[in-house]
């Protein structure tokens, strides 16, 4: 029997020769990941276990993302526990103030996640570096204090789940969409503790962009991790930024898989996910009239300058309607410039957005944009649960940067063809 790639993945970095899913396995880690919600839980832990030095300093990371530029006393107190910690075991990768993005866009961004890696990381969305090919999944705080004393993890070998995209994409119609179509089909639990492999003559032809979109949210279906096999796309993404080497794995044609769904993209319209689920999905077309208050384009599903280019393209010579607020948060500060010397932050300012450092901010309901009560947000963020935004009577509507633009436009949810 064949090997899937999560399979060949994991079993390289064991000692075991052979491995299949349902196994639980001590495996190597390749870059264990904290931000400044969970590191701090992960570094006290550390310390109460007697660690002294992390397992190698090259392969800690931790990025303070999630409430920074510090919104409030207790925010800076967790972000100097970071701080201080970087200091003391000397990490090799430090952001601070100018240096700091969104934790998922940032590492694939520096080359510090490259194909073939396993990547754990104290954050749901740690799934996200499966488009590059790599096994990635999030855990919680005392998992990440053991990496980063011992360089090892426990894993249960996840069944994997075949996804295979065909067709042609409609106008508009981008990762955002075919992963919210996808959640909607199966469920939030629909890929529980499974590996999502995402393959087609449709995925061929998406961009990273797209793929690190759809493997950002695979967690909102239950999935343990998302992966797309590599190909001459992932490798001109990593060849120009990867700081170690990588190794592309592929699955064999005998693979043994728990499923597999067949979708025609060609069917696939807008996608907005109405709260409470990121399951409750609807095609544009049967939204109706749902009046906003909000608009956020940005976070680690969406803030990625190829997101900011469509959102650009449908906002220029256009603004938010005055019962708007539209807040745009560029991911990176790589992609804040990025969008500043292609012109998009003036067409974003002509708009009348608001333009937001790189932060977490709105998506967890941290700051940068809180809802009231009764308030409704249209987000390319990654969850619209009770409360996610802000006050439990708010709501949050999921869409990509196409139907984000265009509802910030109209102040209601619609897609770009309503324009």
């Amino acid at each position: 029997m064949g090997m899937t790639i999560t399979e060949k993945i994991l079993r390289d970095h064991t000692d075991l020769k052979e491995l299949h899913a349902g196994m639980l396995i001590n495996a190597r880690v390749d870059v264990a990941l904290g931000n400044d919600i969970t590191a701090p839980l992960a570094i006290e832990e550390f310390r109460k276990a007697g660690g002294t030095k992390v397992f190698d300093r090259d392969r800690v990371i931790l990025v303070p993302d999630h409430f920074t530029p510090n919104k409030d006393i207790q925010s800076a107190t967790q972000c100097k526990v970071l701080r201080d910690f970087v200091s003391e075991q000397d990490l090799s990768h430090s952001f601070e103030g100018g240096t700091v993005g969104i934790e998922h866009v940032l590492l694939p961004e520096q080359g510090l996640v490259l194909p073939g890696d396993l990547v754990i990381g104290a954050d749901s969305h740690t799934c996200t570096y499966g488009a590059l090919g790599a096994f990635a999944t999030g855990v919680g705080s005392t998992d990440l204090a053991a990496v980063m004393l011992t360089g090892a993890a426990w894993f249960k070998v996840p069944e994997s789940m075949k996804i295979v995209l065909h067709g042609s994409l409609h106008r508009w119609v981008s990762g955002k969409d075919l992963i919210l179509y996808l959640i909607g089909r199966i469920g939030v639990d629909g890929a529980r503790n499974r590996a999502m492999e995402f393959t087609g003559e449709t995925v061929a032809r998406l961009g990273m962009a797209d793929r690190f979109t759809m493997a950002n949210m695979v967690i909102e279906a239950g999935a343990k991790s998302g992966i797309f096999v590599p190909d001459e796309i992932t490798e001109a993404y990593v060849r120009q930024r990867a700081k170690g080497q990588w190794k592309f794995y592929d699955s064999d044609p005998d693979a043994h898989y728990a499923s597999t769904l067949e979708i025609d993209v060609s069917e696939i319209e807008p996608q907005v996910a109405f709260p409470p689920l990121p399951s409750n999905t609807r095609g544009i077309s049967s939204v109706g009239d749902v009046p906003i208050d909000q608009v956020v384009i940005g976070s680690c599903t969406n803030g990625r300058i190829e997101d900011l280019r469509v959102a650009a393209g449908i906002l220029k010579g256009r603004e938010a309607a005055p019962s708007i607020r539209l807040i745009v948060i560029p991911a990176t500060p790589a992609i804040y410039r990025a969008a500043l010397q292609e012109g998009l932050i003036e067409v974003f300012l002509e708009a009348k957005a608001v333009i937001s450092p790189p932060t977490c901010g709105p998506c967890l309901g941290g700051y940068m944009g809180i809802l009231a009560d009764g308030e409704r947000a249209v987000a390319t963020t990654n969850r619209n649960f009770i409360g996610r935004m802000g006050h439990r009577g708010s709501e949050v509507y999921l869409a990509s940067p196409a139907v984000a633009a265009a509802s910030a436009v109209l102040g209601r949810i619609a897609g770009p063809d309503s324009l």
